[in-house]
């Protein structure tokens, strides 16, 4: 009786130490699985995959996959595929259907307003000038201020500066602006310029504005010269006026709640791949802006606009900056500027 009572004992803890090794082993387990979880990312972009934006996106991508040994999976839909509004994209992202997207950062004024401050007529030298500002306070504040959105800053993109296309004639003085129907992005700022200056401005989806323009639904729009290039705006207008008068940053925002379950070390490589995204799209930018405007001024009857007209405006303009400085605060205005 005491031997089978022995080994009745034996047996029962060579079954705990059995299940012991068995729990150990799924541990380990779940541990490497985690360790191997794969995270997708759907990114949605309104402009064509011949720009600086969607090279720089794939460079996001190219950086994002290889650093993680393809625990992440990144997924560009350009062309306006999912969204054809950036606003809608953005909502996207917000409501975490998608994981990313890459708007302009004029249409991020409609959740943050502070964004408003990139979109003063002539309030950056150039290109360079915008961009250093967006590396610096100006561009961490703004990443700030995303962040009680529940989006996530990634990195910043450029467009170039701003030109001026129409089909009825160059603008040379502040009275040609007058009745113009002009197509802008969903942006307050930009809408209280143009109609300050006489224009009718409104805003209309990116990815729907050339067969906008082809029905006259449209005297002219703005934007840069390397996106009138890559979408083909060129065909269905006849003048273009270099205006420069704004800065046209691009953005990469992500669903912050996406972003903080990544575990730490894939947190790292997203912002490796931002960082990537950054100094791609910024390159192809350059060399896209100089192609686009050689190719312009060949396909369109383009004007410079006079310096006189240029202080004239920025004159016609203070109410605008004065009301919208009282919005955002001087201190913001103070980044820009400095």
């Amino acid at each position: 009786m005491m031997k089978k009572i022995l080994m009745f004992a034996i047996m029962a803890f060579a079954l705990i130490i059995a299940g012991c090794g068995d729990s150990g082993d799924t541990a380990e387990g779940a541990e490497n699985g985690s360790s191997d979880k794969k995270y997708k990312m759907t990114i949605s972009n309104s402009v064509e995959e011949d720009s600086a934006l969607h090279k720089g996106l794939m460079e996001f991508k190219k950086v994002a996959e290889e650093k993680s040994d393809g625990r992440l999976q990144v997924e560009v839909f350009s062309n306006g595929e999912l969204y054809a509004s950036e606003r809608e994209a953005i909502e996207a992202v917000q409501a975490g259907n998608i994981q990313a997207a890459s708007p302009a950062t004029a249409p991020l004024t409609n959740f943050v307003k502070e964004f408003m401050a990139l979109d003063f007529l002539f309030v950056f030298d150039d290109v360079e000038d915008a961009n250093s500002k967006l590396d610096g306070e100006l561009g961490d504040l703004l990443k700030e201020k995303l962040e009680e959105n529940q989006l996530k800053g990634i990195g910043w993109g450029s467009a170039g500066m701003t030109q001026m296309t129409n089909n009825i004639k160059p603008i040379e003085k502040i009275e040609d602006f007058k009745g113009m129907k002009l197509r802008t992005m969903e942006n307050n700022i930009h809408l209280d310029s143009l109609k300050e200056l006489g224009a009718n401005p409104q805003p209309y989806a990116f990815g729907e504005l050339y067969s906008a323009l082809q029905q006259n639904i449209f005297d002219g729009m703005q934007t840069t010269a390397q996106l009138i290039d890559s979408s083909k705006i060129y065909e269905v207008q006849e003048y273009m006026t270099v205006m420069n008068h704004s800065f046209t940053a691009e953005s990469l925002v992500m669903n912050k709640a996406f972003y903080d379950s990544l575990p730490e070390d894939l947190q790292s490589v997203v912002d490796e791949a931002g960082d990537a995204f950054t100094k791609h799209e910024r390159e192809v930018s350059v060399e896209y802006d100089e192609k686009a405007m050689e190719l312009l001024e060949k396909e369109l009857k383009v004007n410079v606009l006079p310096d006189e007209t240029k202080k004239a405006i920025i004159e016609k303009l203070k109410p605008v900056y004065d009301k919208y400085e009282k919005e955002l605060g001087h201190d913001i205005m103070e980044l820009v500027r400095n």
